[in-house]
């Protein structure tokens, strides 16, 4: 089984009450919880890397990281700290919001919080970072009609391969909402795969190809103690949750 670390900030959360502030990890806990992946032999990798692990053509003690959104302090925060350890990992990045701020949270209360600017994700791509479709306005895909949520789909990775002047094949459905249809325009779009807030660790091996655009993730949260981060990733503490998929919302919540 192989994990794919769910992130979405690594940065201070906002004050309690503050809406999704799970959803903020401490720069010092994500160095911490790097560090354990480095001490037990793990290799951190991105989406792309981590491919011939899930099909089973390679083998290793290896783990996916990944993170939502493509917030600025990934780049500030998380950088660093990967590059130390030599890690990859994957940023999902929201194609006409870079350069702004999480605005799809703002009706629910959340604070503001910066995301990668044209010439930040550059720079992210540039270090050896990969980067992620997640739409091109973070829409509820359930709420969009078929062609409106292929244009959010295959849009935003034309856009981004266009600014990155390299492929783009990994997608991650904004709230963790999708069905068959969502699955099937992304595959549709040139994806390879596309990940979901469903929580479990991966299975390896061949599987049906609808089934690589409904990749599980291991949820990474504030609260995640290090004791609880160990047993995300050695034992099937994750796995013993239903398949049914969650929302961000939900996710949050667990």
């Amino acid at each position: 089984m192989i994990p794919i670390l769910t992130y979405h900030q690594i940065a201070t959360p906002p004050a309690s009450p503050s809406p999704f502030r799970s959803l903020s990890v401490p720069k010092a806990h994500f160095e911490s919880q790097m560090a354990w992946l480095n001490r037990l032999g793990y290799q951190g990798l991105c989406m792309s890397e981590l491919m011939p692990y899930l099909r089973g053509e390679r083998t290793g003690r290896v783990v996916g990281i990944t993170f939502d959104d493509g917030y600025q302090n990934n780049l500030t925060h998380a950088l660093p700290v990967l590059q130390r350890f030599g890690f990859t990992s994957t940023v999902y990045a929201v194609s006409q919001r870079l350069g702004q701020s999480n605005v799809w949270d703002q009706d629910m209360g959340v604070p503001k919080s910066a995301l990668m600017s044209e010439a930040e994700l550059k720079a992210w791509a540039h270090a050896g970072q990969e980067v992620g479709s997640h739409t091109r306005h973070h829409v509820r895909l359930l709420q969009c009609s078929e062609d409106e949520a292929r244009q959010e789909i295959a849009l935003s990775k034309m856009e981004l391969e266009d600014l990155l002047g390299q492929a783009v094949t990994q997608f991650c459905y904004p709230y963790g909402e999708f069905n068959a249809l969502h699955a099937r325009l992304a595959a549709q779009a040139g994806y390879v795969a596309a990940t979901t807030t469903q929580r479990s660790r991966e299975t390896v091996g061949e599987r049906a190809a609808q089934a690589w655009f409904e990749l599980s993730r291991v949820p990474i949260v504030r609260s995640t103690h290090w004791t609880q981060f160990l047993l995300k990733l050695l034992s099937r503490y994750e796995d013993r949750h239903d398949n049914a998929p969650k929302t961000r919302t939900q996710a949050a919540a667990s």
